[in-house]
């Protein structure tokens, strides 16, 4: 158990290391944010920051050295060069290898019984021709690393649309597209003993591949497909001897859940949680790095709907005329289009 006072050290600078660090000052803890961004939004809320590249193995130890435990906020962060944290990295540098590879990710839930869309690796213009005859039309091709928030995908709704494109220099995935009814997340938090403990699920709606809202409770699609999804989201959690929040995404179809994609750290899903549970997703991410005892994750309003503000927000002051609505700016000085600038939940309490 990380003593009060101890330093936890942040990989990533953005607004989820920010909500990571604000949650666990109540805790006791100094977070350190290391970040290759000079302009970092959670540096201006962590006690400590380095800025340097996720390659400079000097700055790297350094950082080690000053932190007492270690997480990140993305999982995009180059894993070689974090190989000398052996088990002081949590989650696990093996969940972040997985994650960041589509068809690694693919695999390895199929591997514990889940079932993904049907799926196509493609490193060339044949593989696609190929991989299009196998599953057919439509489609999604993916970059099997780097991608979010709708980038580096591309819809093919045709053979035709495939000859189109310019195959980047980069390993990619073909996905035969979903029929589904909505998509979700289930989110989960894992302890160093093995506890585990879910968040109620929320349905996520996505405007141009970025999510846009967050709906709790959710339709009753979702809800007849909670326990399935559970059961593989445990699954993951386990094989990979898991600790901290895990979100997993999936498409609720009329045979049942589809997975989506995985990601090893708290998620845009689950801002909700913050007014919406007795413990949010923040809180009990630290808890869990820190080897404290994990809270209570059970849903404490009525309704809830976190909406993501995107681009400009300069008149975002005026929602607070709203009294069930909860404004979180990040502090991010340049909107630009499609860039997460903020969200807003509205909570409401039954009579």
């Amino acid at each position: 158990m990380l003593r009060v006072g101890g330093t936890i050290g942040i990989l990533g600078g953005g607004q989820l290391g920010r909500m990571l660090a604000l949650a666990a000052a109540p805790l006791g803890y100094r977070c350190h944010i290391y970040t290759p961004e000079r302009d970092s939004v959670a540096a201006e809320v962590a006690a400590e920051v380095t800025v340097a590249p996720f390659t400079d193995p000097l700055a790297l130890a350094r950082f080690a050295d000053a932190c007492d435990a270690i997480t990140f906020e993305w999982e995009n962060v180059p894993t070689a060069p974090l190989q000398f944290l052996g088990d002081r990295i949590a989650p696990g540098l093996r969940a972040l290898e997985t994650a960041q590879d589509r068809l690694r990710e693919k695999r390895f839930v199929e591997g514990l019984g889940g079932r993904p869309a049907p799926f196509a690796p493609v490193d060339s213009p044949e593989d696609l021709a190929r991989a299009i005859d196998r599953i057919g039309t439509p489609g999604v091709l993916k970059t099997a690393r780097d991608g979010y928030d709708g980038k580096g995908q591309w819809r093919i709704g045709s053979a035709r649309d495939a000859e189109a494109i310019r195959l980047p220099q980069a390993s990619c995935v073909y996905e035969g597209w979903v029929e589904y009814e909505a998509e979700f997340s289930v989110i989960l938090v894992r302890a160093g003993d093995g506890e585990v403990r879910f968040w109620d699920t929320t349905e996520n709606r996505h405007d141009g591949g970025i999510l846009a809202h967050t709906l709790w409770p959710p339709c009753a699609a979702v809800s007849a497909q909670v326990g399935a999804a559970r059961e593989l989201a445990g699954k993951v959690a386990e094989a990979l001897g898991y600790v901290g929040v895990l979100t997993l995404e999936f498409f609720a179809t009329k045979d049942g859940p589809v997975f989506n994609e995985m990601a090893p750290r708290v998620h845009n899903s689950g801002h909700w949680t913050i007014e919406g549970a007795a413990t949010s997703q923040f809180e009990n991410h630290m808890r869990a790095v820190a080897g404290l005892p994990l809270g209570d994750t059970a849903t404490v309003v009525s309704r809830a709907v976190m909406d993501n503000l995107i681009g400009d927000v300069s008149q975002a002051h005026a929602v607070l005329s709203d009294p069930a609505a909860h404004l979180h700016l990040y502090g991010k000085s340049e909107a630009r289009e499609g860039r997460k600038m903020g969200h807003v939940t509205r909570t409401w309490h039954a009579a």
